[in-house]
């Protein structure tokens, strides 16, 4: 599928997807969109005073100031951000192994929200920005289980500890509320309708 056959309106633009998370390219391929993938090193800190799910938002828009220089014409920049939000406390990607089985146990056969967030620019209309949540309910986890899941290194770079769509999804997510693609990283359903609005 051309990117053209969903967003007409983008033929001929440059969409730059600013992240090189393999699901989040594996997600714009599959809403048919062709992007030029991206990645700087950005302050993803946020004030102290915002809590809960607007963090993604924050940090959403955040990136797209940390990448605007790069926009030319009607190019089109995709930026997001996930957390993981646990009794109001966001979760982060993990420093170290020891970082995420201390995530994992707390997650352990607990109901937590992730938040998604997704921000659109462009130099003629600037940024536009959407968030989405979702409640993700786990079993509880055995200290073996997290050990492997742990070791295996595919936590490192996720919110929380943990992906939706490898093993600890699997086997550890008992039900969730909300978009499965929220979760995976990318609420692709309210990027649809930014695109199309154009």
């Amino acid at each position: 599928m051309s990117q053209a056959a969903l967003f007409p309106n983008l033929e001929g633009r440059r969409v730059v997807l600013a992240s090189q998370s393999p699901r989040r390219r594996e997600l714009m391929t599959m809403m048919g969109l062709d992007v030029e993938c991206m990645a700087r090193d950005l302050d993803e800190s946020w004030p102290a005073e915002l809590e809960g799910p607007r963090v993604a938002e924050f940090v959403a828009r955040k990136k797209a100031d940390g990448y605007r220089d790069v926009l030319q014409g009607d190019d089109v920049l995709i930026t997001g951000d996930t957390v993981v939000v646990l009794q109001g406390k966001v979760l982060e990607k993990p420093v170290d192994e020891a970082h995420a089985k201390v995530m994992l146990r707390r997650l352990s056969g607990q109901t937590h929200t992730v938040a998604s967030a997704v921000a659109v620019t462009t130099l003629e209309h600037g940024t536009q920005s959407v968030l989405d949540t979702c409640d993700v309910s786990f079993n509880t986890l055995s200290p073996e289980f997290i050990d492997l899941y742990v070791g295996g290194g595919t936590c490192m770079d996720k919110a929380g500890a943990y992906g939706v769509q490898d093993l600890a999804g699997l086997v550890g997510v008992r039900s969730l509320s909300g978009s499965f693609y929220t979760v995976m990283g990318m609420p692709t359903h309210k990027l649809a309708t930014l695109l199309a609005a154009m």
